[in-house]
């Protein structure tokens, strides 16, 4: 059987087992899972999920179905796509409002992690290559080889190239929130550009007065956020839903865009700009104080407790915060060191679980983790497939997370390019301040890599008391 023909087949079965096409209101995937909405949630069968072959877990969070393959979730997400029409489904799921659950105590939680996801996920490309930019400024600029003169057109290059792909946020997340909420995705990344246009960056450097049809307008510089542009892009998603259902057809075309954006723009600049301005603020502020406050404690219980985090989707909240922080400062010291260390204690305690493990099947899938979540950055296989099989070794990872967070936290790493990964590139984050930084990074990584796989071989693993299914149980 063929890749593609495999593909297909994880397809075609995980389409049957989470109730058929017509019971998906939307799907996307991230780096190593799809998300699934669905209508009736109870028609998911997770036990068929977790045997369909190629499948490593299955698990609800943020109001999502989340079905965890690991590197090949784009092939198979293509295969889904094609069988199943959702190019168009997703569309119509995110219009309808009869596909839209009712928002309750209980719901909104999980519905903002979803909005949350939606919105950030797709930005991992971009953030990808503008790092890589900004790293070779750094690697090749006078603070580290001296290779290239900070006056010369290489570093300016890089540099302005890797600033672009985080200037330009309100842009690129108009597209991306307009996608996840049902808006036209040009009429968004419109409203993004307004939000940054030249004019009116000048006007917030200089501190001129504006009004907009009589209200006063907090005129502020909005490139590099994401707050403000997802809460505009939410409420214009009723906006122009509106028009579209009430405008006569002949007159659709032309004035639903424009009759948008003009109710859009005192909401926008007015209020919801300036409000998520603020609570972008709020949260770069409260993050930095608690690093402060915490110290190098927080750091490492966050390195401990990373994972978990993962498992139940909340690690959006942090990785969303990382974002804001270090698109306003440039660097970031508290989630990025923490992260580091978590992610590298998984190969670690893969390592331990390895050497334990007396089954050759188990001890080469062990093996394979460790190269997955080194070369690959994809965590998920060795934590559901070591830690959440056999359950002692999440001790391992707990140790190893909290003490590389704890070095890292001690000898204050600082991240300088945002690279978010979990392998060994990951280690070219701390690039771009001291050397002596870029060295502890490293030896975050290490350590972290080193406690997990001697605590996880010292407690052992009782392979009696492994999950007797060839998946693991939520």
């Amino acid at each position: 059987m063929s890749s593609q023909e495999k593909y297909l087949k994880m397809a075609r079965e995980i389409l049957e087992t989470v109730g058929g096409e017509a019971n998906v209101t939307n799907v996307t995937h991230c780096m190593t899972r799809m998300r699934f909405n669905l209508k009736d949630e109870s028609l998911a069968n997770h036990e068929e999920i977790k045997a369909i072959e190629g499948v490593i877990g299955v698990i609800n969070s943020g109001g999502q179905l989340q079905i965890i393959i690991g590197q090949t979730v784009d092939q198979v997400y293509q295969q889904l796509c094609n069988i199943g029409h959702f190019e168009t489904l997703k569309e119509v799921g995110n219009n309808t409002g009869s596909d839209k659950k009712k928002l309750t105590l209980k719901t909104i939680g999980p519905a903002i992690l979803d909005g949350i996801a939606g919105c950030l996920t797709p930005l991992i490309p971009l953030l990808m290559a503008a790092s890589m930019f900004k790293l070779l400024a750094a690697l090749l600029g006078p603070d580290m080889l001296n290779l290239v003169s900070a006056d010369g057109d290489t570093f300016k290059l890089f540099t302005f190239v890797g600033d672009a792909g985080f200037y330009f946020f309100p842009i690129i997340v108009g597209y991306t929130a307009s996608k996840k909420f049902g808006v036209t995705p040009v009429t968004g990344m419109f409203l993004g550009a307004i939000m940054i246009h030249p004019t009116f960056v000048e006007m917030s450097a200089s501190g001129t007065p504006f009004t907009l049809f009589g209200l006063p307008v907090s005129v502020q510089n909005y490139a590099s956020t994401i707050v403000p542009i997802i809460l505009s892009i939410w409420v214009m998603s009723y906006v122009e839903r509106f028009f579209k259902k009430y405008l006569p057809t002949a007159l659709k075309t032309i004035f639903a865009p424009f009759l948008t954006i003009l109710v859009m723009l005192p909401i926008a600049l007015v209020v919801l700009g300036p409000a998520g301005a603020f609570v972008g603020v709020y949260i770069c502020n409260g993050l930095l104080g608690f690093s402060g406050v915490g110290g190098f404690i927080a750091i490492a219980i966050i390195g401990a407790l990373w994972e978990f985090l993962v498992m139940s989707g909340m690690h959006l909240v942090m990785i969303s915060t990382l974002i804001l922080v270090f698109s306003t400062n440039g660097s970031e010291a508290l989630v990025s060191p923490a992260a580091c260390a978590a992610s590298f204690a998984v190969p670690g305690m893969c390592l331990g679980a390895a050497l334990l493990l007396k089954d050759k099947e188990q001890k080469s899938l062990s093996i394979g983790y460790i190269v997955a979540a080194l070369i690959g950055g994809v965590t998920e296989p060795g934590l559901y497939g070591v830690g959440m099989r056999y359950k002692s070794p999440l001790i391992g990872l707990i140790a190893g997370g909290f003490v590389g967070g704890l070095y890292g936290g001690i000898t204050g790493l600082t991240a300088y390019t945002l690279i978010p990964v979990a392998s060994v590139l990951n280690f070219l984050s701390y690039a771009g301040g001291s050397t002596m930084n870029f060295i502890n990074g490293i030896l975050t990584g290490v350590i972290a890599f080193t406690v997990a796989a001697i605590v996880t071989y010292f407690v052992g693993i009782k392979e009696s008391n492994r999950i007797p299914s060839q998946r693991m149980t939520s």
